[in-house]
């Protein structure tokens, strides 16, 4: 057994159907976790989760929006009766709109932060009274936010969704301290994922140059990896190896931090 064993830990990964959400599943399944999968999309969502259970690990699939806070105590309340309790919650449920500051729209920046913002608060208000003494799990663990790049650099077109994965940074550090401060035996975490090419990473590609700001995909693609030192997109397999470390009992002392899995882009 090595630090990075997550055998016996149960986790909950939000927006898990596909992309970064289902990458991160596999992987905490693969480090030997049991693992249920939430999302909007139930049918990709239960493909997700008929996949973790051929790597032999007990998993199940929940229905979640997680702007609802309903959802969330059912997401909560249906991991700890799959698998006996919860241990760790990856925060990757998201949304991602492009748009110009001069094409404000309201409406696109509200949804964003009731995904990336509230979404977030939620799920560390009902990891925390799950996993905290006296909560239904009980034993302490440890909250995974996803964040972004963008939290970290000023990239055009990118304003509201840079805003709210900053406010998902300031939530990790706020929350880390308050658990800390009560007692509640969570450590809590973020990464900030390069830009991958998922659905959404390339989506937001064709719009930028929708809006003006590539001549084709493949010139945005490549502004972006000249603005990587590693020189490259990153993957998914990339993304994967920190969510991990941050579960186990290698980062056992990495509390309230901040990981870029950028290839640098970020520095």
């Amino acid at each position: 057994m090595t630090r990075f064993d997550l055998s016996g830990k149960k986790a909950l990964v939000t927006g898990g159907a596909q992309g970064l959400g289902e990458g991160f599943a596999l992987a905490l399944a693969e480090a030997g976790a049991d693992v249920v999968v939430s999302d909007v999309q139930d049918d990709r969502g239960k493909e997700s989760a008929a996949r973790l259970a051929k790597v032999g690990r007990r998993t199940g699939f929940v229905h979640h929006d997680v702007t609802v806070e309903d959802d969330w105590k059912n997401a909560v309340a249906t991991t700890i009766d799959l698998l006996g309790g919860l241990d760790v919650l990856v925060n990757n449920a998201g949304s991602e709109i492009t748009g110009l500051l001069a094409a404000f729209d309201p409406d696109d920046w509200r949804r964003m932060f009731d995904i990336n913002v509230v979404g977030t608060g939620l799920g560390i208000k009902h990891a925390f009274a799950a996993m905290s003494p006296g909560g239904p799990a009980g034993a302490g663990g440890v909250v995974i936010n996803v964040s972004s790049v963008a939290a970290t650099i000023a990239y055009p077109a990118l304003a509201g969704y840079s805003a709210s994965k900053s406010a998902v940074d300031r939530l990790t550090r706020v929350a880390a301290r308050e658990s800390g401060q009560l007692g509640y035996g969570v450590r809590v975490n973020c990464i900030y994922p390069g830009l991958v090419p998922t659905e959404m990473g390339n989506r937001l590609a064709g719009d930028m140059v929708e809006i003006g700001l590539g001549e084709s995909v493949e010139h945005v693609v490549g502004n972006v990896v000249e603005q990587t030192p590693s020189g490259r997109l990153g993957a998914v397999d990339d993304m994967t190896g920190a969510v991990v470390f941050l579960a186990s009992d290698a980062a056992a002392f990495v509390n309230g931090a901040g990981l870029p899995v950028d290839g640098g882009m970020g520095m």
